[in-house]
Order: structure tokens, then sequence, then C-alpha cells
């Protein structure tokens, strides 16, 4: 069970770039330990800045810097199913081509749907099953009938270099992923805490809601720009369902470093 959350800003919004991504961080961190990471990406820039490291949330929670401009951004903590994170093109965020991304859930079908992608598996090792979503959103052109051919559970979120200042996000099945629209920002994370906290630091009425299964998202300049529908696998089902905590202590550890950090910014 890991966790994602991110989020797309108008330029207009003044919110503070680090201090949101800290808190859906901090709001997020106990949905996974083995690994954590985040992307950003400003409205000058076609490639995202990505940082990752093998660590729980509280370990990168400080070092978290976002630039002043970026509009976009993706948060991810690891709890790994397949990919070990000793490998770091296994940690999220994940390439392939000119996307990159981040995933809760797992897809068995992977292998299959990478073998005909030379790009795939592009370091030495790689296994991570959450490429496949990003070979999908790649080489259709982020079209949302071809996520129809996954097989698992997903709730995921990318940026594509070919597409500059678009967030886009999907809801399969088997995994959360809640949405939080304020004014000039839309917020997005597998869980509704994480929003909350987000709305705490930065100071931003959002409007909650839950994103139903087999929805496709893309969010531009702070707000949802395209919604669209596609027939999630359903045949999936878990013999152990996962509990959501998965590193106990680890949001309440963030989210006293995180109220430190805005009482000294």
């Amino acid at each position: 069970m890991c966790g994602i959350a991110g989020y797309s800003l108008s330029p207009r919004s003044g919110i503070d770039r680090t201090l949101a991504a800290q808190a859906l961080l901090a709001g997020i961190a106990d949905r996974g330990a083995d690994a954590v990471g985040y992307a950003y990406r400003s409205p000058a820039d076609t490639y995202p800045v990505v940082t990752k490291q093998r660590t729980p949330a509280r370990h990168l929670l400080e070092r978290i810097a976002i630039a002043d401009h970026a509009t976009e951004v993706l948060v991810h903590v690891r709890d790994y199913t397949k990919g070990h994170p000793s490998i770091p093109a296994n940690n999220h965020p994940v390439r392939h081509g000119p996307v990159v991304g981040i995933h809760n859930g797992i897809i068995l079908n992977d292998d299959e749907l990478l073998a005909p992608h030379s790009c795939a598996r592009s370091e030495p090792r790689m296994t991570v099953d959450s490429e496949a979503i990003f070979a999908l959103a790649a080489h259709s052109g982020n079209e949302p009938g071809a996520l129809e051919a996954l097989a698992g559970s997903m709730a995921a979120a990318w940026l594509d270099q070919r597409e500059p200042g678009t967030v886009f996000a999907a809801h399969g099945v088997g995994r959360p992923l809640w949405l939080g629209r304020g004014r000039t920002e839309v917020f997005f994370a597998s869980n509704r805490a994480a929003l909350e906290v987000a709305s705490e630091y930065t100071g931003v009425r959002l409007r909650v809601s839950e994103v139903r299964d087999g929805t496709f998202l893309a969010l531009r300049a702070g707000r949802v720009a395209r919604t669209a529908r596609f027939r999630p696998d359903r045949s999936y089902v878990e013999e152990t369902a996962l509990p959501a905590v998965r590193a106990p202590g680890e949001s309440a550890h963030c989210l006293a470093r995180l109220a430190v950090i805005a009482a000294t910014a």
C-alpha cells in the first residue's frame, strides 16, 4: 500500500509551493516507508525535476525544495510489492520515455504490456510493475481508454514532457484517490487526511471529493480541465487486504516536524 499525492496550481496561486508539498507528504507518510520521492515542474520547463531516496518520509521532509514558480507536483511514499527498492529506478517517481509518474496499487500484466517497447526497463534490474501504466500513457498520447489494458489495482498520477502545464491522474479500482479543489489550486491524495493537512498549512479552502473508479483526469492551471471515463479491471481481488497504515508513527513524526517548519518559515 503506497501513498500518492500532488497538485496543479494556477500561476496566480500564492501558496508556498514547498510547504504544500511537505504537507501532502506528511499526510501520506504512514502509507509506506521503503522509499520516498517527489517531482515538480514549472511553466518554463518541459521535463520535471525528480528527487527520490530509499528512506521513510521523515528523512526527506525537510529536504524538499520546490521552485517558487512550480505549478505541478507529484509526491510518493512506497510500500513495495514488485521491484526491490535497492534499485533506484524501481522507486517513484518512475520514468518511461517522456512520462514520469507515481502509482499506488499492483499491476499484474506489466511484463506483457512492456514487452513491445524497447525503451522499457531502461535501467539495469528495473522490474517495477508501475512502469506499465506510464508506458500506456506515453505510447497512447495519454488516451484514457489505453488504461483498460491494465490488470490489477491502480491510483496513479503522471507528468508528460509533451504536455507542459498538465498533471494527469487516473483511478482504476482497489486503491483510493481523493481530490481537493480550491479557487486556483487542485490537490489530490490517497487519503482525505492529506488534503486536510494541505488545506491547513496553505490556507486554501478545498472542496473535497473521492474520485470514482474508472476516472481519468487532466489537471491544468489549478483546475480540472478534462474528465473522462474508462473501464477498469474489476477481476483482481487481493487475497489479503493491505492496511492503509504501513509505517506506523511516520505521519505523526512528519506532522510534528511540519508544525516546526511552518512556525519558523
